[in-house]
């Protein structure tokens, strides 16, 4: 097996890659045979919007090729992620939400070919290296048992449900939103008790 080193990646440079990220993205989350799981186009406006987020932050895996990346930002106070919890959103999710010390693991991905080697545990855990939030989060959809397998073995929780949308966005009943679960973490900081 290939070696696979660790990355960090300005904004600039996120840019520079982002067809590269596109294709690692289609590869890592192709569905059935003949049968797009994800749209690539979808994941490049995602990404644009995100890496223009405060406290936008990315590491990738590089072998031969694109291994896999993860990136993330910083949750604004308004707490718009958290539009569309179901129940009432837990207190100290909403107060470190408000205080700023939340970072959202927007994305994590690794190829299908460098999976089960600790990829995606080495790459969230340098992209979180360096955050200063208290609480790192995550969106989740139910049906990816290998991501919902891999929160709990890192230690992450399950605190609720969240089905996103755009405020001004209008339900239509013909096109039923996806829910998704809502997942956190504590982050440890080098030199904290633990």
């Amino acid at each position: 097996m290939a070696e696979v080193f660790m990355r960090r990646l300005t904004r600039w440079q996120a840019e520079q890659q982002r067809e590269a990220l596109a294709d690692t993205y289609v590869e890592a989350y192709r569905g059935p045979r003949g049968e797009e799981f994800h749209d690539r186009q979808q994941f490049l406006e995602r990404f644009a919007e995100d890496m223009q987020r405060p406290g936008f932050d990315m590491m990738v895996a590089d072998g031969r090729s694109l291994a896999g990346c993860a990136y993330g930002y910083v949750l604004e106070r308004d707490g718009g992620l958290w539009r569309g919890f179901r129940g009432g959103l837990p207190v100290d999710i909403e107060e470190l939400t408000a205080s700023g010390q939340v970072f959202v693991l927007a994305e994590l991905m690794v190829q299908p070919s460098h999976r089960r080697q600790g990829i995606a545990t080495r790459l969230v855990g340098q992209l979180l290296v360096r955050s200063r939030a208290a609480l790192v989060a995550a969106l989740v959809e139910p049906e990816n048992e290998p991501a919902r397998r891999a929160m709990q073995g890192w230690g992450w929780t399950r605190f609720g449900d969240v089905r996103p949308r755009e405020p001004q966005e209008p339900l239509e009943p013909a096109q039923p939103q996806a829910t998704y679960e809502a997942w956190s973490r504590a982050i440890e900081h080098a030199g904290s008790a633990g």
